[in-house]
């Protein structure tokens, strides 16, 4: 009953230890600690040659290890333990099904989804602590839309409220209409009356040109479900791999 505890990452190896403790013993079980990670592997390969499978849980290993002596932490004293556990305290073995591994990789695939979503949310609030510090009148216009594809086109084309005043209203107008055809007018309209609000240029105006078009976009919704939203909600799931209400 081999542990596959620091067991090698390729394939042949594993395989052959497998194929010579069958041909030995008859009957193998494979146990491991990690079965959704560094341990998938071996588990994979094991149940293709024809061993059993189980796993026993970090968490018991953990409490096993007490009972040995000695506290390095090897992968040598881990191998040793998990095995030793399997032969003496079988009934701590967790059995692997087809269905944990089902359970693994929509874990896997919610999780990396989640990295997604914080990214998105990260990067939106960077770009409204930007507008917030250079021009908060103006943010507090965008801000609430910063996902919108339309004040995504806006930042990108002109990354700063003083280059914004700059431009002339019809041609921004324009350039959003296709984003947001219901709101082109009054997002622009309210924008510059945002831009009136404050008669100083801050500290920093310049650089935020250069850093907000550099910014990759928080999102990638579409102009239709990102105009019917209500200013102030966020749909940062519009990247992910799962899009959400």
């Amino acid at each position: 009953m081999p542990s596959t505890s620091g067991c090698s990452d390729s394939d042949p190896k594993p395989r052959e230890v497998f194929a010579k403790l069958i041909t030995k013993h008859g009957t193998v079980v494979v146990v491991v600690d990690q079965p959704a990670s560094i341990g998938a592997l071996p588990l994979a390969v094991a149940r293709d040659a024809g061993c059993q499978v189980a796993y026993l849980p970090r968490l018991t290993m953990l409490q096993i290890a007490d009972l040995y002596p000695g506290e390095a932490k090897t992968d040598a004293r881990d191998a040793f333990i998990i095995a030793d556990a399997a032969h003496a305290m079988p009934h701590t073995l967790r059995a692997i099904e087809l269905e944990d591994e089902t359970v693994a990789e929509r874990e896997m695939i919610v999780g990396f989804d989640d990295d997604l979503a914080g990214e998105v949310t990260r990067v939106a609030n960077r770009l409204r602590g930007l507008l917030t510090q250079v021009h908060p009148h103006v943010e507090r216009v965008v801000g609430p839309r910063i996902q919108h594809p339309a004040v995504l086109t806006l930042l990108k084309r002109f990354g700063s409220p003083a280059q914004i005043r700059k431009a002339e209203r019809p041609r921004m107008v324009t350039l959003i209409r296709p984003k947001a055809p219901r709101m082109a007018e009054r997002l622009i309209g309210d924008i510059f009356t945002a831009l009136d609000e404050q008669t100083v240029v801050v500290p920093g105006t310049d650089a935020a040109a250069l850093v907000v078009p550099a910014s990759p976009p928080p999102s990638s919704q579409s102009s239709a479900s990102a105009e019917s939203s209500p200013p102030g909600s966020r749909n940062c799931w519009s990247t992910t791999l799962f899009p959400r209400p």
